[in-house]
């Protein structure tokens, strides 16, 4: 087991969906973002499936999900760059293009440190989350050989460590105390998926919203004490990329 890397000048988190970065690893972020890292968001589909509602305008839906990822982007403290892949929500796959346009990103950001997705976490039923994790360790890998995708002539990068967060198996932790609002702030900035992931209804006089922000709170503890900290994320840890 490890604990805290130490700050990377640049991290580029991969997700499938708005808001997955922001429960996968929004506290780290948000440390290491006031610490002078550089941190950028990838989110690999449109967000479009993101309504239980069936009369939901998809296509404003889609142009909202970006807007509020891009506050949440800021609530972190982040400074880089928020990109969207724009692959149909539910409908990812890790085809060769899709590996080559995250690889180009990857390429031209430059990351030291990329967060994503665990593909490997079993009985995982939302297959994008499975297949935005394989989709970001085909690209570091693409992103790192010369030889991949050369006519996009961009100088190869590798990455020196890959966290991959929803672990089944996790073996770093990185200390959270002090960043659980940060966190929460950034999800609430997800108004449009406060019903249907957050439990919070158009009614809520506070409760729900307190009890949202307790959960959050609880994970981070449950997450802490396997490694000794009163908070914390927990990643898989893959360095020697």
């Amino acid at each position: 087991m490890s604990r805290n890397l130490p700050t990377p000048a640049s991290a580029l988190s991969v997700s499938a969906h708005p808001d997955d970065t922001e429960f996968g690893c929004g506290a780290t972020l948000a440390r290491w973002a006031s610490a002078g890292c550089v941190v950028h968001l990838a989110v690999c589909t449109d967000g479009s499936k993101g309504s239980w509602d069936p009369r939901t305008d998809v296509a404003r839906l889609v142009v909202r999900r970006q807007a509020e990822q891009r506050e949440a982007a800021r609530r972190l403290g982040a400074t880089g760059e928020v990109v969207f892949l724009g692959y149909t929500d539910g409908e990812l796959e890790a085809h060769l293009g899709a590996r080559a346009l995250l690889a180009s990103w990857i390429r031209r950001l430059r990351p030291a440190v990329v967060l994503g997705h665990d593909p490997w976490k079993r009985y995982r039923i939302h297959p994008d989350h499975r297949q935005a994790g394989l989709l970001v360790t085909e690209a570091i890998v693409a992103a790192r050989d010369p030889h991949f995708f050369g006519e996009q002539n961009l100088p190869a990068h590798r990455p020196e460590h890959l966290l991959l967060f929803e672990a089944d198996e996790p073996d770093h932790y990185e200390d959270a105390a002090g960043w659980a609002e940060a966190k929460i702030a950034a999800l609430e900035a997800h108004e449009s998926q406060f019903e249907s992931t957050m439990g919070i209804d158009a009614a809520d006089d506070g409760t729900q919203r307190a009890a949202f922000a307790q959960r959050i709170h609880r994970e981070l503890a449950e997450a802490g004490e396997a490694a000794g900290l009163p908070e914390a994320e927990a990643f898989k840890l893959l360095s020697d990329l």
